[in-house]
């Protein structure tokens, strides 16, 4: 897919590696000049590699924030695009909510939820002075469809889909769209150490899982990218509050042979 992003500034978390990763590359393949933020120091390889800048950026950290926000608008003057793809959840604590530790649900909350709703924040800002933005959300079909054994995960991605519909509300009168996405099962580091990698913890599992997704396999991070450049195409401007869900049809209804 390709759209015309010329002269835009975009800005995206968790861009080391993953979706994040591939939606940067695909917003600066398009001619987007885009600045790259992770917690992660392979950031600065990954926006290296496309001819991009990074910057190293804890979206927990409001001063972090802050700091990355203006330097952009120092030397850009802008910022036409966010994409609020950082994220964490528990490979360790995939236990009952009456298990699951107080202090794991106070980190994945704090990054899945707080940071959308602080570098939203931070970016909103800039683009009610400019009277025009896109924020695009990263959400999952675990905040659409409840996962088992997932409680923080799941609570904090319904606060996206939520909040996400809540900024659309709010930012539309000043030109600025607010669209989420939900992926479904999608092929990246986390999910081979779960799934998909010979040694994953449930990699016996992977089957079971699959077969409640109709297309029997699960998405590539260039799938959920492609979904992002989508709706940060200006061809795409009447649609705002919606949430792209990109899961090979998992959440479509029972997909099982009974």
């Amino acid at each position: 897919m390709k759209c015309n992003l010329e002269g835009t500034v975009s800005l995206v978390t968790g861009a080391a590696r993953g979706i994040g990763q591939q939606i940067a590359n695909r917003f600066a393949a398009n001619g987007s000049r885009v600045i790259f933020t992770d917690v992660l120091p392979e950031v600065h390889e990954s926006a290296k590699a496309v001819g991009q800048r990074a910057f190293d950026m804890d979206v927990t950290n409001e001063t972090q924030i802050a700091a990355v926000v203006a330097e952009i608008i120092r030397e850009f003057g802008r910022i036409d695009i966010l994409v609020n793809n950082a994220g964490i959840n528990t490979l360790a604590h995939r236990v009952t909510i009456d298990e699951f530790p107080k202090s794991e649900w106070d980190k994945i909350l704090s990054v899945d939820l707080d940071g959308v709703f602080q570098v939203s924040q931070a970016a909103a800002r800039l683009m009610r002075q400019q009277k025009s933005g896109r924020i695009i959300n990263i959400a999952s079909i675990a905040g659409l469809v409840p996962l088992r054994l997932q409680c923080a995960f799941t609570a904090a991605k319904a606060g996206v889909v939520n909040l996400t519909k809540a900024m659309a509300i709010e930012l539309g009168q000043y030109g600025i769209l607010v669209n989420g996405i939900a992926p479904g099962s999608t092929l990246t580091e986390g999910t081979r150490q779960l799934f998909y990698g010979e040694g994953g913890r449930f990699h016996e599992k992977v089957q079971r899982l699959l077969d409640h997704v109709p297309l029997a396999r699960p998405g590539t991070v260039d799938e959920i990218a492609v979904g992002a450049l989508f709706l940060a195409d200006p061809e795409n401007s009447y649609m705002t509050g919606h949430i792209l869900t990109i899961d090979g049809g998992w959440t479509a209804g029972y997909s099982r042979d009974f």
